[in-house]
């Protein structure tokens, strides 16, 4: 190799050298030789840096990482995915009974559902189960501008799962993609040559896995977007097992925040299953967001154990964002109050003891917010339930409307949720148009749906909140005075009015 260097370089040097003498014969002026010169050198310097980066790029190996001690059991909630996994895992365990039943061994599982809800945690843990070698990497590792250098990091990962499976002498390897829509979408028919190429190993390589090699490997993929995915990727045989991993469902939520805290002091009288019943919507991720913030809070309160108050706070930051120290006029912060309390008085009315907290502290871009908590979890809505969460999106402006006469840019996001929530009711036949397709409509037709829609439940949002007119006042003394509002202090307020 180094005599072949060193022949290049000779003959380069050779050719400059014939480059100048015929330059100075044509009589060319020496300016713009050297400017030439200097030209050429930057862009052989370029184009050889260049070549060096494309040769490290596809030279790069992927590094099998031995995953850290994690078993199924300490993987909060998801008890049909791990049920799910632990079957598809037990054809790499129990390999006599898939040969005396004739079983073809899995190649594929594919991990689907929203961020932060366990999908590599799964995968770790399977590699745990299995006592196989264990590779990760991202779909984001194989996307290069160079051509081929993809396809050939795609060969050094199934090469080198196997060699580590047989230097840790395992007779398995699972290989995890996270985010594999990066490589494995859906293809167009353009001139993605590097993509495709990348898609297509990938392919092989699946396919070349057979069942009588010393080395079983498995390939787990996670994405969250599973629609986006090539059809030839999804077929039976390449990903024969396809996992949902949903958010987590109230006992769920609560047994991961119990795992959350085992190395936490949690202070007498704190209830986990208070926090899993205000946590309604959060991910994994979120919840160990959750128990994490709230030992902050405590360490700067200088507390030995973690309080009710700081998981509170610690739910209000990972769903709004961090407090922000904003300074708003008096005007402001009525009109900010009498927006808030509009939102929490429909909701109490429609709704009853499911406002946790009003608060008047700015977080993210919010200057107030309403924390709700549903008293169960919901996956399926109806018409009424629907045009609640419409009434209840309302309230903000209407109180507005009722007290200062007017609107401000303040219910711009409460609009834009109604107006999806208008949107779901009309793709689900709840409207009087009954059930349609969506594209059959003219923008005018959703338009004057969308109106009508809106309209009416603006009028029975201001009918209702007409009746608690009078509570406004000493509901807004007190949100004023201590910048929040618990569920509890409303609610009494607005029986002692009601009385």
């Amino acid at each position: 190799m180094r005599k072949i260097s060193t022949y290049g370089k000779e003959m380069a040097l050779g050719a400059i050298v014939v480059i100048l003498v015929f330059l100075l014969y044509v009589g060319l002026p020496p300016a713009i030789m050297i400017m030439g010169l200097v030209m050429f050198g930057a862009i052989f310097l370029f184009t050889r840096n260049r070549g060096g980066l494309a040769m490290g790029a596809a030279g790069k190996k992927t590094v099998a990482r031995k995953p850290e001690f994690l078993t199924f059991d300490d993987i909060g909630g998801q008890d049909q995915p791990k049920r799910e996994l632990t079957e598809a895992l037990d054809f790499l365990v129990h390999r006599d009974k898939i040969q005396k039943l004739g079983i073809r061994p899995l190649k594929g599982i594919l991990l689907t559902g929203p961020p932060g809800t366990g999908k590599t945690l799964l995968a770790k843990a399977a590699a745990q189960y299995t006592h196989s070698a264990f590779i990760a990497a991202s779909g984001s590792e194989f996307v290069e501008m160079y051509v081929g250098v993809g396809a050939g990091r795609i060969r050094d990962l199934f090469k080198e799962a196997r060699q580590q499976a047989v230097k840790l002498k395992r007779n398995s390897a699972i290989i995890f993609i996270d985010e594999i829509d990066g490589i494995g979408g859906k293809r167009d028919g353009g001139q993605q040559r590097e993509y495709d190429q990348t898609l297509n190993q990938l392919l092989t390589e699946m396919d070349g896995v057979q069942g009588d090699e010393s080395v079983r490997v498995l390939l787990i993929a996670a994405t969250n977007r599973k629609e986006l995915l090539d059809s030839a990727l999804m077929r039976p045989g390449r990903f024969d097992r396809q996992i949902q991993v949903d958010l987590p469902d109230k006992s769920a939520r609560e047994h991961i925040l119990k795992l959350h805290a085992r190395n936490k002091p949690i202070a007498e009288g704190v209830s986990l299953g208070k926090v899993a019943d205000e946590t309604f919507g959060f991910s994994g991720a979120q919840l160990e967001s959750v128990m994490n913030e709230a030992a902050i809070y405590a360490m700067r309160d200088e507390s030995d154990a973690i309080t009710a108050a700081n998981l509170s706070q610690a739910i209000d930051k990972v769903m709004m964002g961090e407090r922000m120290d904003r300074e708003t006029t008096r005007e402001e912060r009525e009109r900010v109050a009498i927006h808030e309390l509009g939102h929490a008085i429909v909701a109490e009315n429609l709704r009853p003891k499911s406002v946790a907290q009003v608060s008047l502290t700015p977080r993210g871009q919010a200057l107030g917010y309403v924390r709700h908590h549903p008293q169960q979890d919901h996956y399926l809505y109806t018409l009424a339930v629907l045009e609640e969460q419409i009434m209840i999106a309302l309230g903000g402006a209407v109180a507005e409307e009722i007290f200062y006469g007017g609107r401000s840019t303040g219910s711009r996001g409460d609009f834009e949720q109604a107006t999806n929530i208008v949107r779901t009711m009309i793709e689900s036949g709840m409207s009087e148009l009954g059930i349609i397709h969506p594209q059959a409509l003219t923008q005018q037709q959703w338009s004057e749906e969308n109106g009508k829609i809106l309209n009416e439940l603006t009028d029975r949002t201001r009918e209702l909140l007409g009746k608690h007119k009078q509570s406004f006042s000493q509901l807004l003394d007190h949100l004023i005075r201590e910048e929040t509002l618990s569920g509890k202090q409303l609610r009494d307020i607005l029986q002692e009015r009601a009385a």
